[in-house]
C-alpha cells in the first residue's frame, strides 16, 4: 500500500514550494556574489592576461556550479521538510538482519 505523500495536499506544497523559491532567489545573490568574488581574484592575479572569454567562462562555471548546487540541496529541504521522505514505503521494513 502507498502512503500519500504530504506534497499531494495542495497547501502542503504550496508552502513547500514558496520556501523552495525563496532559497534559490537567495542563492542567486550568493551566486552573484561568487563570480564577483572569482572575477575580482582572477583580475587581481592575472592582471591584463584576463580576456573577455576567460571572464564569461568563469561566470558560467562559478555561477552554475553554486545554482546547481543550490538546487540540489533545495530539493533534498524540500523532501525532508515537507514530510514527503517519510511518506515512502521502506521494503526492507521487516528485515531481521537489518536491525541493529
Amino acid at each position: 500500500m502507498v502512503k500519500p505523500s504530504p506534497l499531494d495536499n495542495h497547501d502542503t506544497a504550496k508552502v513547500a514550494w514558496t520556501r523552495y523559491r525563496r532559497l534559490m532567489r537567495g542563492m542567486a545573490l550568493v551566486s552573484l556574489g561568487a563570480v564577483i568574488l572569482a572575477l575580482g581574484w582572477l583580475r587581481l592575479s592575472m592582471g591584463a592576461a584576463l580576456t573577455l572569454h576567460m571572464m564569461i567562462a568563469t561566470a558560467a562555471g562559478v555561477g552554475l556550479s553554486v545554482m546547481l548546487g543550490a538546487a540540489l540541496m533545495g530539493l533534498v529541504f524540500l523532501s525532508s521538510g515537507s514530510g514527503h521522505d517519510e511518506a515512502i514505503e521502506d521494503p526492507f521494513e521487516d528485515d531481521p538482519d537489518l536491525k541493529p
